[in-house]
């Protein structure tokens, strides 16, 4: 009847900066230390950790970052709980920039673009 055509989908790997696997141990280690809530801690990392997975799989899913536009639209954000997770599309490799508090000012965003 009609003609199937085959999807073509791109395999991406996700690369985490120095960023933001600090950004990470620090959002968690508050939560479990700071705030004395563990498995809360362990469930927002596991979150944290789900997003990102999500964005692997569909990373053109998520918002253009506005605070970084570019023509190609390669720096993306996607929102986990109270966090904004930003990063940046090369070739197949999506770099993960930071993963900072929604509730903080994006003026030091721009300064993402030297991540490498």
């Amino acid at each position: 009847m009609g003609r199937k055509e085959k999807a073509t989908e791109k395999n991406y790997t996700v690369r985490l900066s120095v960023n933001a696997l600090r950004n990470i141990d620090e959002i968690t280690g508050y939560i479990a230390f700071i705030n004395q809530q563990p498995i809360n801690a362990d469930k927002v990392g596991d979150t944290i950790f789900a997003t990102i997975s999500r964005i692997e799989r569909a990373p053109y899913a998520f918002r253009e970052c506005d605070e970084i536009p570019t023509k190609t639209k390669m720096y993306r954000r996607a929102i986990c709980l109270s966090w904004l997770i930003i990063y940046k599309i090369v070739a197949t490799e999506i770099v993960i920039l930071v993963i900072i508090h929604s509730s903080r000012k994006p003026s030091g965003i721009k300064m993402l673009k030297r991540i490498k």
